[in-house]
């Protein structure tokens, strides 16, 4: 889609150029950029050499855009607006490196250019003239930026176990950020979504360490390619460095505790796959590990981080995670002390975000000699590498016309096929779906029936999601996509219920017993973070009740779930006749779940967590031998599940060897025919479990997987290759070893055994 050039945009371009002609320094310091490794730190050293102390504490000051703006920035309905004299005490006074975010806002690509230039055109006043990073929660898409391309969030991308897809979307995602002048994108989250209570559970890439490094790695991929210096590439941000997901209580930013041999078999992979990948940056965990702040420990930030994974980037803390230590956690016995502690454990930059107490604390601690030079000069080494790699002194942000296919309708397209290939249907009772076209009535119903704020969840238009209906009025909900699938004449609608208290239900009532089939629209509000907290992973009871009364009428209910993580439903579950997992599928995603409910697209999702029954049952699906009773794993929907409105065999298990050892590779190859009637995708995995080991072994583990498409009768091989590394793991003395034995693998139906010399 090619947009109207307004006369702000134009402006705006000429205000850049007159920047790089008036002001050269961003140019002339620099003039190197992406992968040129030596360049870059040659120029790095030549900047580092330049800057006082004061300067190079400001590097590392990272505060939110509401501190050098104006008016009511809390105001959802008013734009912030730049304080030039705030602005310049920011960057000319207190040296700071770093800006992010908006505070309750969403803004026209016109107004963000408005705010990069202002900052960027102060940033080259300075005396060193070195540009700011601006950094940017796109969680799902540029979900700041009006009118942008908003994707499933990660735990709906996850369920298309597709990471050809996932990359495809991060790539849409940068060119969008980079669209809208920022450089920076936090994202990916690569917590193990192991605790379902957790109210950022939605962000993470599931329950599976595999499938998280493999979808983490197509992300960071998408989002960077081969050069991050490129104006349709932007620098990504894994977090939240580690074991955030996982707090014992199930709340934000609650205590987790975490044997390191467990944390090391699951939680640090996906990161260790992440700087394998690239990722130039890295945010640190809000939370506690095992009694210490992440915040506060060398150990997980300089012995593991920086010793065992050679990250080489920047380490940002969260928001405000550094007073913190002080104020929350009574770790530091004052705020100068936990300023000490973080940057010596390995902090390089503070997300303050409301003042400028970071840089007087550091400051301060420099002059006193407790914390050393060379620490500062690490820390800001690492900064400005980062800058000279996204070319921020040659193109602190590129012309607003050379990024004509923001939102186009290519990338609508890709984000409907998206939304689709992550919806999975968990029930079809007697094949009641896909639903026919013509001669019927449908009652659509539920609170989450009509609504973009259950669609997309939090960090859309603003933090908490809250916003949404009010800015994609024009994309269709549930309701809106299905009336225009079969005519609104055939559609009865009646929202039946709010999230946690009945209102209509008896009107709905009525009004179903005109319908042939109901769908049922239920699940979560919009949240994000710790307001997301909850103490009952059950529905709510009046959403629960409203279900049974519904399914008492006798016609068929098709449950659809708009929800950020798996809220229980075995109450009612066996009354539905046909369960649809929507996650939380997008602006696009009305039209998808619609695509799936009348059958115009064959579902294909899979579950990328298990799908708990019980509130004290919350186990994952690579249960150790010790939880081998079925009555221990039995869940409402097992990780991996995913129905389809075709069918498929399994035949042919053949291994290339039946034992390996060295440097062997094992080839695992399998047959996969579509039974059915009518195309449709399977994802073929691939499972292997140690029979026997130093540590007691899962049952089972996702070890490979592939997405393949099938037309009816056709018949597809798979192939997997696995050497001894992919069968390692981390044992008692914290090593990763591959030990000799049998082990078993399964896909699908088929099992066969190899052994390890």
């Amino acid at each position: 889609m090619i947009r109207k050039k307004s006369f702000y945009g134009i402006a705006v371009s000429l205000v850049l150029a007159f920047i790089l002609l008036v002001f050269p320094g961003f140019k002339n310091s620099a003039n190197v950029a992406g992968n040129d490794t030596a360049s870059i730190d040659k120029k790095v050293n030549e900047i580092l050499s330049k800057m006082t102390p004061e300067e190079k504490v400001g590097q590392m000051t990272q505060v939110t855009l509401a501190v050098v703006s104006k008016g009511p920035v809390m105001n959802p309905t008013m734009p912030q607006q730049i304080d030039l004299s705030k602005l310049k005490d920011a960057i000319l006074k207190y040296h700071v490196g770093s800006i992010l975010n908006v505070i309750n806002h969403a803004y026209t690509r016109d107004h963000w250019y408005q705010i990069q230039e202002q900052i960027q055109s102060v940033a080259s006043e300075s005396r060193l003239r070195i540009p700011i990073l601006f950094g940017i929660d796109a969680i799902h898409g540029v979900n700041y930026t009006l009118g942008a391309t908003l994707f499933p969030q990660e735990i709906g991308m996850t369920a298309t176990w597709n990471p050809s897809l996932v990359e495809k979307n991060a790539a849409i995602t940068a060119y969008e950020t980079r669209a809208s002048a920022i450089p920076w994108v936090f994202s990916p989250v690569l917590g193990l979504g192991r605790q379902p209570a957790w109210p950022r559970f939605y962000e993470t890439l599931g329950e599976d360490v595999f499938l998280a490094k493999t979808m983490g790695s197509a992300i960071i991929k998408g989002y960077q390619g081969n050069n991050i210096s490129s104006k349709y590439k932007v620098a990504s941000c894994m977090k939240h460095y580690m074991g955030y997901s996982f707090p014992l209580t199930g709340k934000d930013r609650t205590p987790a505790w975490i044997p390191e041999v467990y944390l090391r078999n699951y939680f640090l992979p996906p990161f260790e796959a992440a700087v394998k990948a690239g990722s130039p940056t890295l945010m640190i965990n809000s939370s506690i590990v095992n009694g210490i702040p992440v915040h506060a420990s060398h150990h997980i930030l300089t012995d593991i981080l920086r010793n065992e994974l050679h990250f080489k980037g920047v380490a940002v803390s969260d928001w405000a995670d550094i007073e913190k230590l002080y104020k929350t956690y009574h770790y530091a016995s004052s705020e100068k002390e936990a300023v000490k502690i973080a940057v010596m454990a390995g902090v390089d930059m503070s997300m303050v975000p409301y003042d400028f107490s970071f840089e007087k604390y550091l400051t301060e601690l420099v002059k006193e000699g407790q914390v050393p030079m060379w620490r500062i000069n690490q820390a800001v080494r690492r900064i400005l590498k980062v800058k000279l790699e996204l070319g921020l002194f040659d193109h602190p942000f590129y012309p607003e016309k050379d990024y004509p296919d923001f939102a186009s309708v290519a990338s609508q397209k890709e984000n409907l096929l998206s939304a689709e290939e992550s919806v999975t249907l968990l029930k079809n009772q007697n094949n009641v779906l896909p639903l026919p076209k013509k001669n019927i009535k449908i009652l659509v119903t539920g609170f989450g029936a009509n609504s973009m704020e259950t669609l997309n969840g939090g960090w859309s238009y603003n933090w908490q999601g809250t916003q949404t209906d009010k800015f994609d009025k024009g994309k269709n909900t549930i309701l809106k996509a299905i009336q225009e699938k079969i005519g609104k004449e055939n559609v009865l609608y009646s929202d039946g219920t709010l999230f946690n208290k009945s209102i209509n239900d008896q009107q709905t009532l009525k009004m179903a017993q005109q319908a042939d089939y109901i769908v049922l629209c239920l699940g979560e509000m919009a949240y994000a973070e710790t307001p997301g907290n909850i103490n009952d992973l059950y529905l709510p009871d009046n959403q629960a009740k409203f279900a049974k009364e519904l399914a008492e009428t006798g016609k068929p209910v098709i449950l659809v779930l708009t929800e950020g993580r798996p809220r229980l439903i075995s109450k009612f579950a066996g009354r539905m006749k046909g369960i649809v997992m929507a996650y939380l599928p997008g602006n696009q995603g009305g039209n998808a779940i619609a695509n799936i409910l009348f059958g115009d697209v064959n579902p294909s999702g899979k579950l990328p967590f298990t799908y708990p029954k019980y509130p004290n049952s919350l186990e994952t699906y690579d249960y150790s031998y010790a939880e081998q009773d079925e009555h221990d794993y039995n869940p409402q929907f097992p990780f991996g599940f995913g129905l389809s409105y075709t069918s498929f065999s399994f035949s042919n298990l053949k291994l290339s060897a039946d034992t390996i050892s060295g440097n062997q590779k094992l080839t695992i190859s399998v047959d996969v025919k579509n039974t059915g009637k009518r195309e449709g995708k399977e994802v073929v995995q691939l499972y292997i479990g140690d029979l026997y080991a130093s540590i007691i072994p899962p049952v089972r583990q996702l070890k490979g997987f592939d997405k393949i498409d099938l037309h009816p009768g056709e018949t597809k091989t798979v192939n997997f290759f696995i050497d001894k590394q992919d069968l390692s793991f981390v044992n008692a003395n914290l090593k990763r070893v591959t030990e000799p034995g049998t082990f078993k693998i399964t896909i699908a139906n088929l099992t066969s055994n190899f052994f390890v010399k």
